[in-house]
C-alpha cells in the first residue's frame, strides 16, 4: 500500500516548529481579538453568518442549532460547542456591555447556569451588531478564502462602533492572555472625537487627557471600583496596558422590625457567580467564621438582583461587612491586559493606541466606502450620458437600429456614429420604450444632475482628510445618540489616610451630593450638581423639577402606572436640562411612554414616621401606597398603580399621612378631602374613586395640600385664578365637589399650582416657550369668580400645564435649599422651595377673540355607568393636545407637600406645591394633558351610591 514518502527529521526542530505553528494559530485564529473590530475569529464568523442569513433585528428568530451549523459548515472548522458558547455569551446582558446577539430562550444566567441546548434556543442580531456589520458590501474591508477555499469571509468588520473597548474581551492563548474590561460607549466615543479634533497634534494628547472622557471600566453588572489614595491604578493601567482593579458589589442597609437590620446586595463585581457567592457566605456561617447572620436568601427576580442577609441583634454591621469583603467574591480583583492583534501580530496597547488603531481603521473604511460609491456613481453617470445622447438624437438612433441587420451590428454602428462606449451602446439597446416618454426623459436628466453633484462631493471628500474626519465624527455622534446609556459602574477614589475597609456601604462610598433633577417636555432627564436652583429659559423649562441628593432613590412613574427605581448618582450631569438623555436610556421604562410624575425617597425609611405616595388617574381613581413598600434601585420596572384600559395615571405625589388631597376637573369642579379617607394599598392595587365626575369630564390636576396655602388654577386659554385654599371646603371622598371657577365658553382647566404667595412656576404652552408666573403677582380672588389673563394665547396655541419644583430634601429631612437672591424687580430666588421667579406683567390683557375659538357642541347627558362617548368637537385644549400628543405624551408635574403636619389648633404654613398637567375634556373636548387624544372618560358611578360628607368644622 502506498503511504507516501518518509523523511527523517530532527525531533527537536520538528517539535519547535510544530509548537510554534500551533501557538501562532491559537494566538491569531482563536484566542485574541482584532484591535480594529474587537472580535475574535469565531465571533466574527458567527456575526457574519447571521448577517448572511438575514437575521436582522426586525426579522424572525432562527434556531441556534441552524446558526451553529451554518458557521461550522462555511467558516469555522472547530467544535460545535465552542461556536454555541461564543454565540450565547454575545447574548448575555451580564457579560456584554452592549449585546451583539438577541437570544430567545435560556442563554445562561448570572447564577452560572449554562445555556439551554442549542436545539431549544433561538437568536438573531441586535441593532448594535448591525452597526458593526453595516456597509460590508461596499468594499470596505478585505475578504479571504474560508478553510476549504470554497467561500470568502471578511478579515475584519467595518465596525462603526468601538467594540474592543465597549464590550471588552477575554482569552487565553499560548504564552499570553488578554483581559480587556467593558467600557461606556458614550465615554469612549467622546475620547475618539477628542482625538479626531486634535488629529494633527495627536502626539500632544496624553493618557490623562483621554481619561477626562474615559473614566474607567463600566461593567454590565455595575459595582464600585475603589482606588486607594495616590495609587492611580487606572492611570497606570491605561498608560501601560496592564493593571489590576479592586471592584466591589453595591451594598446598602435596611431597617427591619424590632430593631433588626439586613444587608442588601444589589450589584456584584463583574463575572462573579451569584450562586457561588451565596454558597460561600453560607459555608462561612456553617464553619463559624462569620457571625451575626440569622438568615440568608436570594430574592432576585425580574425586577433585579437582591441578596438579603438578615442580621441578628448582636451583629456588628461594620465588622460583618469587612469579613464579607475579605472572605467572599463580594470584593474582587480584576486584571487589565490590553492585548490585541494589530496587523495579525499581538500587541500590548495603551488606551491611546487602542483608540488610534480604531480611528485609523475607520478612516480606511470611510475611504474605501467613498471610493466604492464614487466608482458606482461614475459608472452610472457614464450610462446616463449615453442615454442622454440617445434621447437628444432620438430619430437618428431609431433609424440606425431599424436599419441594422442584427443587435451586434446596431451596437457597433451606435458606438461608431455617436462615439459611445460598449456599456453605453448596450444600455441604449436595452432601454425600454417607456423611457422615451417625456416624464421618463426628465427623470434621466434629474438623475444625471444628482450624480454629477454626488461625484463632486465624493471627490472633495477623498481629497480632504479634514472632511474625512468630520464624516467619522458625525457617524460616531450618531452611534452615541442611538446606543449610549448611563454609566453603571461607580468609580470612587479614597481620601488620604483612608482605606477601602473604611468604606463599607454604597452610602459610605458615595458622599451625599445635592442635585436638581429635571425632566423636559421631550422626555429628557438629567441632573445638575448644585444646591442652587439652575437658571433655565422658557424653551428649557422642565415639566418636572426635583431637589434631592445622590443617596436617595429616584422613582419614575409613567401614565400606565408602571414605575422604575434608579440610583440618582447614575443620571447624566449637565449644565442645561435640554442636554439630558431619554428616560428609557437610564431606566427600564418603555421608550414611547410618557411620565405621570417623579419623586425620590431615601434608601432607609422610618416606618414609625410613615410617608406615602399617592397616584391619581384622569378618571378620578386615587391610590395610596406606603413608601416602605417600594423596591430599591433595579433594572426592572414594577407596577405602582393598576390602571384600567381606558384610563391614564396623571399625577403622583408624596404625602405625610395627614395631608388633604385636592382634585380639579377640566370643567371647573374641585373636591378636597383628607388622605385618611384613602386606605394604603399594595403595589398592584387600582385605588378608589376620589370624585364623582360629570359626563365627559375628567380630572385635570391633583395635589397634596395643607391649610394656609394658596392655589393657582390655569385654563387652556391662558386665564388663571388665584384662590385661597380655605375657599375649597373639606368634604368626604367621592363627592361631586364644588365649583372652582367660572370658565369661559369652550375653555377647560389644565393645571394647578399650590404654595405660598412667593411660589413661582412655569406655564407650558403648546407652541410658544413656557412662561414664568408667580402667585403674588396675580390678584387674589374667590372661588367661583372670573379669571385673569396670565399669558396671551394666540390662535393655534393653548396652555397645557403648570409646573413647579418639589424639594424632596425638605420633605424628608427639613433641609431647605440655599438659594441666592438678586435685586428687584426680578428676584431670582423665593422662599423655600426655591422656584423660578417672573418679572411683573400687566394684569389687563386683551381677551381672546371668539373668532379664535373653535365652537363646540354640548355633549348629551349619558346614563349612569355608561362610558362617555369620544370627543367630537375641538376646544382650544383639544387642539393643543392633538398636536403635542402626536409627538410626545403630555406629562404631569410635580407637587410640593408642606414639611409640617397640620394641627387642629389652626392652619399650618404651607410650603410651595407642585403643579400638574392634565387633559381637560369639556363639552366633548379632549383634555389637554396627559390623557391621550380621543381617550374615553371613565363611567360615572350611579347617583346616590355615596353621599358627600359635610365640610369639616374649623
Amino acid at each position: 500500500m502506498e503511504i507516501g514518502q518518509i523523511r527523517k527529521v530532527d525531533i527537536d526542530h520538528e517539535m519547535q516548529q510544530s509548537y510554534l505553528d500551533y501557538a501562532m494559530s491559537v494566538i491569531i485564529a482563536r484566542a485574541l481579538p482584532d484591535a480594529r473590530d474587537g472580535l475574535k475569529p469565531v465571533q466574527r464568523r458567527i456575526l457574519y453568518a447571521m448577517y448572511d442569513m438575514g437575521l436582522r433585528p426586525d426579522s424572525a428568530y432562527k434556531k441556534s442549532a441552524r446558526i451553529v451549523g451554518e458557521v461550522l459548515g462555511k467558516y469555522h472548522p472547530h467544535g460545535d460547542m465552542a461556536v454555541y458558547e461564543a454565540m450565547a455569551r454575545m447574548g448575555q446582558d451580564f457579560s456584554m456591555r452592549n449585546m451583539l446577539v438577541d437570544g430567545q430562550g435560556n442563554f445562561g444566567s448570572v447564577d452560572g447556569d449554562p445555556p439551554a441546548a442549542m436545539r431549544y434556543t433561538e437568536a438573531r442580531l441586535t441593532s448594535f451588531a448591525i452597526e458593526i456589520l453595516n456597509q460590508i458590501d461596499r468594499n470596505t474591508v478585505n475578504f479571504g478564502r474560508n478553510f476549504d477555499g470554497s467561500l470568502e469571509e471578511p478579515d475584519v468588520l467595518p465596525a462603526a462602533v468601538p467594540n474592543l473597548l465597549v464590550n471588552g474581551a477575554t482569552g487565553i492563548a499560548v504564552g499570553m492572555a488578554t483581559s480587556i474590561p467593558p467600557h461606556n460607549l458614550a465615554e469612549v466615543i467622546d475620547a475618539l472625537i477628542f482625538m479626531l479634533e486634535g488629529w494633527d497634534k495627536l502626539d500632544d494628547v496624553s493618557i490623562t487627557d483621554l481619561m477626562r472622557f474615559v473614566k474607567g471600566p463600566d461593567f454590565p453588572t455595575g459595582g464600585i471600583i475603589l482606588q486607594e489614595h495616590g495609587s492611580n491604578e487606572l492611570v497606570s493601567a491605561y498608560a501601560t496596558g496592564k493593571g489590576r482593579l479592586t471592584v466591589r458589589g453595591r451594598v446598602h442597609l435596611e431597617d427591619m422590625e424590632r430593631g433588626k437590620r439586613r444587608i442588601i446586595i444589589n450589584e456584584l463585581p463583574y463575572q462573579v457567580n451569584k450562586s457561588a457567592l451565596i454558597e460561600r457566605i453560607a459555608e462561612l456561617v456553617r464553619e463559624g467564621n462569620l457571625d451575626g447572620i440569622s438568615d440568608l436568601r436570594d430574592e432576585s427576580d425580574r425586577q433585579g438582583m437582591r441578596i438579603v442577609i438578615e442580621l441578628s441583634k448582636a451583629a456588628v454591621e461594620n465588622d460583618l461587612l469587612r469579613e464579607l469583603y475579605k472572605r467572599t467574591p463580594l470584593q474582587s480583583t480584576i486584571s487589565i491586559n490590553l492585548l490585541a492583534l494589530v496587523e495579525n501580530e499581538p500587541h500590548l496597547l495603551n488606551l491611546k493606541q487602542a483608540l488610534r488603531v480604531y480611528l485609523e481603521h475607520r478612516m480606511e473604511v470611510v475611504r474605501r466606502r467613498t471610493e466604492f460609491d464614487l466608482d458606482r456613481a461614475r459608472a452610472r453617470a457614464h450610462i446616463l450620458e449615453g442615454l442622454r445622447i440617445a434621447i437628444k438624437f432620438l430619430d437618428e438612433v431609431i433609424a440606425l437600429i431599424r436599419a441594422a441587420p442584427d443587435a451586434e451590428a446596431a451596437h457597433d454602428r451606435l458606438m461608431k456614429k455617436f462615439k459611445l462606449s460598449d456599456v453605453q451602446a448596450r444600455a441604449i439597446l436595452e432601454m425600454p420604450l417607456r423611457r422615451l416618454a417625456a416624464l421618463e426623459r426628465k427623470k434621466i436628466e434629474d438623475e444625471y444632475k444628482g450624480l454629477i453633484a454626488l461625484i463632486k462631493e465624493l471627490e472633495a471628500l477623498l481629497k480632504s482628510p479634514v472632511k474625512m474626519r468630520q464624516v467619522i465624527e458625525q457617524e460616531l455622534q450618531a452611534m452615541k445618540a442611538a446606543y449610549a446609556d448611563r454609566r453603571r459602574t461607580q468609580i470612587v477614589s479614597l481620601k488620604e489616610g483612608e482605606a477601602a475597609v473604611d468604606r463599607l456601604t454604597a452610602t459610605d462610598v458615595t458622599p451625599a451630593q445635592v442635585v436638581w433633577v429635571g425632566v423636559t417636555s421631550d422626555g429628557l432627564i438629567s441632573r445638575t450638581n448644585n444646591d442652587e436652583l439652575p437658571r433655565v429659559s422658557g424653551r428649557e423649562a422642565p415639566r418636572f423639577l426635583l431637589r434631592a441628593d445622590t443617596h436617595q432613590t429616584l422613582y419614575l412613574v409613567d401614565q400606565d402606572g408602571k414605575a422604575a427605581a434608579i440610583a440618582l448618582h447614575g443620571l447624566p450631569e449637565v449644565e442645561k436640562f435640554s442636554d439630558g438623555v431619554p428616560v428609557h436610556k437610564v431606566s427600564p421604562l418603555d421608550e414611547n411612554t410618557a411620565l405621570a410624575g417623579i419623586f425620590s425617597a431615601p434608601m432607609q425609611r422610618d416606618k414609625e414616621n410613615e410617608r406615602f405616595v399617592v397616584g391619581v388617574t384622569q378618571n378620578g381613581m386615587v391610590k395610596k401606597t406606603s413608601v416602605t413598600d417600594l423596591p430599591g434601585p433595579s433594572t426592572q420596572q414594577f407596577t405602582l398603580v393598576k390602571v384600567d384600559g381606558e384610563d391614564l395615571l396623571g399625577w403622583v405625589f408624596l404625602t405625610k399621612g395627614e395631608d388633604d388631597i385636592l382634585l380639579l376637573t377640566a370643567r371647573g369642579m374641585a373636591i378636597r378631602f383628607n388622605e385618611k379617607d384613602v386606605r394604603p394599598m399594595g403595589l398592584v392595587a387600582g385605588g378608589v374613586s376620589g370624585i364623582k365626575l360629570a359626563p365627559n369630564d375628567v380630572v385635570c390636576a391633583a395635589q397634596a395640600v395643607q391649610p394656609g396655602a394658596e392655589t393657582l388654577l390655569l385654563a387652556s386659554n391662558g386665564q388663571g385664578w388665584r384662590i385661597p385654599l380655605e375657599d375649597f371646603p373639606q368634604q368626604g371622598r367621592y363627592g361631586q365637589g364644588v365649583i372652582a371657577c367660572k370658565l369661559p365658553a369652550r375653555t377647560d382647566l389644565v393645571g394647578l399650582l399650590v404654595g405660598k404667595k412667593t411660589t413661582s412656576g412655569w406655564i407650558h404652552l403648546q407652541v410658544l416657550a413656557a412662561k414664568q408666573v408667580r402667585l403674588d403677582e396675580i390678584p387674589l380672588g374667590k372661588r367661583g369668580g372670573a379669571g385673569k389673563e396670565l399669558v396671551p394665547v394666540k390662535a393655534g396655541d393653548a396652555a397645557l400645564a403648570l409646573s413647579t419644583a418639589f424639594d424632596s430634601l425638605e420633605f424628608w429631612e427639613g433641609k431647605a435649599a440655599a438659594v441666592k437672591s438678586r435685586p428687584a424687580p426680578k428676584p431670582r430666588s423665593v422662599e423655600q422651595p426655591a422656584l423660578l421667579d417672573v418679572s411683573e406683567e400687566g394684569e389687563k390683557k386683551a381677551p381672546v377673540k371668539a373668532s379664535q375659538r373653535t365652537p363646540s357642541k354640548a355633549a348629551p347627558a349619558r346614563p349612569a355607568g355608561k362610558p362617555a362617548p369620544k370627543s367630537a368637537e375641538k376646544s382650544p385644549a383639544k387642539a393643543a393636545v392633538k398636536k403635542a400628543g402626536s409627538e410626545k405624551k403630555s406629562v404631569a408635574t410635580q407637587s410640593k407637600p408642606q414639611t409640617k403636619p397640620p394641627t387642629k389648633a389652626g392652619p399650618v404654613e404651607k410650603t410651595p406645591g407642585k403643579s400638574t398637567a392634565s387633559k381637560p375634556a369639556k363639552s366633548g373636548a379632549t383634555p389637554a394633558s396627559p390623557m391621550k387624544p380621543d381617550e374615553k372618560s371613565k363611567p360615572a358611578e350611579p347617583a346616590g351610591s355615596k353621599k358627600p360628607k359635610k365640610p369639616a368644622a374649623k
